[in-house]
């Protein structure tokens, strides 16, 4: 997919901000939230839970009204006009809206007289979407019978009846399996490939360096960087060196090592005996810490390097791992 920072944002939020009340006290769910999504290209709002991602996705979608700020979509003002926008985009949630005793195609057929589609329109469309999502062997058999993948797949082909330019998912593959997710993607590529201009949230930055041009990190309430998933991890160091150690004893001495051949403060986990630490030059530091490692008589169980993950991303950017959650994660949960 192809980027252009030049290209007209069909989706363009500035300075959203929500709050909710909570015992504690005021919680911001967005506080002066900026996106911009050019048209034809797919931005991810990438975040752990409670960042505001869901809550940023309900006001762009017109179903909670911000405190402040301002929201466009297709030129549309999203508080002047939610019913204008509400014809141009689709939405899939976290959750799949379909009913189970309906079939496949009367799930669709039902979403198309929801938009005023005339009846044989309607037909039409579901039949097209049901053959699209790849469905056509399970188009006339209830939904109960559905696995994970195929709600998921028919879920996302609801969002599509009416045809939008602007499409919005919410962490659209969460609970699925590593093939489902594959899948998924291959259709939201597909999408994209269309014309279709895409907001998705996501947890998974591995989601995000497959589908989107770019990425904005978004934690407590607002975006605290953005690029594409290559920057951001670049940002944090481009490799981590990891190592397990035999005895719990030579922690602090790996650690000074890691410490001293890393770009940043080195980690240790649960046990006690596996420690990494973000590295420039993921080969060569890794060969460089072995050697210091066996010169001073540090028995290993194994090394290696590997790329950053989320955890390492949020852990880096905001001091927490990623599924950790929250009290606004607990506020988006109600007003879901």
């Amino acid at each position: 997919m192809s980027f252009s920072p030049d290209s007209a944002p069909l989706i363009s939020a500035e300075g959203l901000t929500k709050v909710y009340s909570s015992k504690s006290g005021p919680v911001h769910a967005l506080d002066g939230l900026d996106i911009a999504v050019p048209e034809g290209t797919v931005t991810a709002l990438l975040g752990p839970n409670g960042a505001g991602k869901t809550t940023a996705v309900k006001v762009l979608t017109t179903l909670i009204r911000p405190d402040a700020g301002t929201a466009f979509i297709d030129g549309i003002d999203v508080a002047a006009d939610p019913k204008a926008v509400r014809r141009v985009i689709g939405v899939s949630g976290q959750y799949s809206a379909v009913d189970e005793n309906l079939t496949g195609l009367e799930n669709l057929d039902m979403v198309g007289h929801l938009y005023h589609l005339p009846a044989r329109r309607a037909k039409e469309r579901a039949a097209e979407l049901i053959d699209m999502f790849e469905l056509t062997d399970a188009g006339n058999r209830p939904v109960k019978g559905y696995s994970g993948g195929m709600r998921r797949r028919l879920d996302l082909a609801g969002a599509l009846v009416n045809q939008p330019r602007v499409l919005f998912l919410d962490e659209p593959t969460t609970g699925l399996d590593p093939r489902s997710r594959i899948a998924l993607w291959g259709v939201i590529t597909d999408l994209v490939a269309r014309g279709t201009t895409l907001l998705l949230t996501t947890q998974y930055l591995e989601e995000a360096d497959q589908l989107a041009d770019k990425v904005a990190v978004i934690d407590e309430g607002k975006v605290i960087a953005e690029g594409t998933s290559d920057d951001l991890k670049a940002q944090i160091g481009g490799h981590r060196v990891a190592v397990a150690l035999v005895h719990q004893s030579d922690a602090d001495g790996a650690m000074s090592i890691l410490g001293r051949h890393g770009s940043g403060e080195p980690h240790v986990s649960g046990d006690g005996r596996t420690l990494e630490v973000a590295v420039v030059d993921g080969p060569a530091a890794l060969q460089r810490v072995l050697s210091e490692l066996d010169a001073t008589g540090v028995e290993l169980h194994d090394a290696g390097i590997r790329r950053p993950t989320l955890d390492d991303v949020f852990l880096q950017l905001t001091g927490r791992p990623a599924e950790e959650d929250s009290e606004t994660e607990k506020k988006e949960e109600a007003n879901r």
